[in-house]
């Protein structure tokens, strides 16, 4: 990776270089017709799997400065949901079609049935619904910043994550418009940069555009949030979520703790927002590391 902070050798900390620059392998396994890429980190065999799915309209790269640190324990495995990222795009999207691509990452990782499975807002989402519809092919679950608010707890405004595809003419020019959704602040500009330079993809008559697929909210497919989704669930369950975030409120963790059967542990991350390991990348890693031990 480019070091683009050279000028300023204080601005990002060595420990991101260290992960960012750590070797991962890629590969793709078919799903119905579209191919779903994956990257790993760590020995192949001998060590419990850990497989992170991303949300809404990202991709794996989001976890490259995450996985490292958790491939001194773990398998470790990062994959693209169709429609975004590398993988390929279909022309309709549901949450049966996503827990299969799951399911078989899982086995083309070599991931046994104690996998362990991360999964951050929409990627919590469509994991849960792989869990139900595969009960036994996993070993734990961990939701991050994902789950089902109370009903009577309002939904906060939110712009529309579909829309009118976008191009632009130079890859300064995209970088310059690279925005989370859904919006927020980060204070760590080094990691937004990062992701913002791995999102963007050349395409056809020159010009570039984000690697998702715009039409993906308009043509998703039961992908809503059920209490059953919840109450269903029969393996570990782990929650991390940011205090601060505006989709996950104390009152959701309560719902969801009120849902899930067992004892449901949750950790609330100080100063951190929906997109939790952005904001606080070392205290989230800490956290999952240890969940992934606590509920494992």
């Amino acid at each position: 990776m480019a070091r683009w902070d050279r000028g300023q050798p204080a601005a990002i900390p060595e420990w991101f270089f260290k992960a960012v620059e750590t070797p991962s392998e890629s590969a793709a396994v078919e799903v119905d017709e579209c191919d779903v890429v994956w990257r790993s980190w760590g020995a192949p065999q001998g060590e419990r799997g850990l497989l992170l799915i991303h949300g809404m309209n990202a991709h794996s790269r989001w976890w490259d400065f995450i996985a490292p640190a958790l491939a001194e324990d773990y398998r470790v495995v990062a994959m693209d949901l169709t429609g975004m990222g590398d993988s390929d795009y279909r022309y309709e999207y549901d949450s049966t079609t996503y827990a299969k691509e799951i399911v078989a990452v899982c086995d083309a990782a070599g991931l046994g049935t104690d996998v362990v499975v991360v999964g951050h807002s929409f990627g919590g989402n469509m994991a849960t619904k792989a869990a139900n519809l595969h009960p036994q092919r996993f070993g734990a679950l961990i939701l991050v910043d994902s789950g089902l608010r109370h009903p009577d707890e309002p939904f906060p405004d939110m712009p529309s994550m579909g829309g009118r595809a976008k191009a632009y003419p130079d890859k300064p020019t995209a970088l310059a418009r690279f925005r989370l959704q859904p919006p927020q602040s980060c204070a760590n500009a080094y990691i937004l940069e990062y992701i913002a330079r791995h999102s963007l993809m050349p395409i056809d008559g020159g010009g570039w555009a984000w690697k998702f697929d715009e039409d993906l909210p308009n043509v998703l497919k039961d992908a809503e949030r059920h209490p059953e989704d919840y109450a269903n669930l029969r393996l570990p369950i782990g929650m991390i979520y940011g205090a601060e975030s505006k989709l996950f409120s104390e009152r959701t963790r309560q719902h969801m703790q009120s849902l899930i059967p067992g004892e449901v542990p949750a950790v609330a991350i100080p100063a951190a927002q929906q997109h939790v390991f952005l904001d606080q990348p070392l205290t989230f890693t800490a956290a999952l590391r240890e969940m992934c031990r606590e509920i494992g």
